[in-house]
């Protein structure tokens, strides 16, 4: 099996609903986003995938969902006043933990960009890592 791995940094902010922690409160981070794809097969080109093609489909999406967003759970409150003040929100099914998202990008990855997504790591900080792969 072959693999490549690209990453992406974001910036981000966020909380936790029903959390009894110092993320229950609306904070920031900034994100790193590794994105591991596998194949079986090279391509004709002798690659899993080109390394610009990859950046270019997944930042794209990055940029235009999640960087500089705040990212809420769709039952959070909050959510409708700050779209109510023209502010760039991205609202998940479920709480959006570190795991949560990783399952997401994952998700985009594989089913609405097609690419052959092997494994999303999601970086909450240099040192808390979430990861989702099938």
């Amino acid at each position: 099996m072959y693999s490549v791995k690209k990453t992406f940094h974001l910036a981000y902010g966020h909380r936790l609903l029903n959390y009894n922690g110092k993320c229950e409160n609306l904070h920031g981070h900034n994100g790193l986003v590794e994105v591991t794809l596998a194949a079986a097969e090279l391509n004709g080109e002798k690659m899993v995938m080109d390394f610009t093609g990859l950046g270019r489909t997944m930042k794209t999406w990055l940029d235009e969902n999640l960087d500089h967003k705040v990212i809420l759970a769709k039952a959070d409150p909050l959510a409708p006043v700050l779209k109510a003040q023209g502010q760039a929100c991205y609202l998940t099914d479920d709480n959006p933990t570190a795991e949560t998202l990783a399952r997401l990008m994952f998700d985009v990855a594989e089913r609405q960009l097609r690419l052959p997504v092997g494994e999303v790591a999601f970086w909450e900080t240099p040192t808390s890592m979430a990861a989702y792969r099938r």
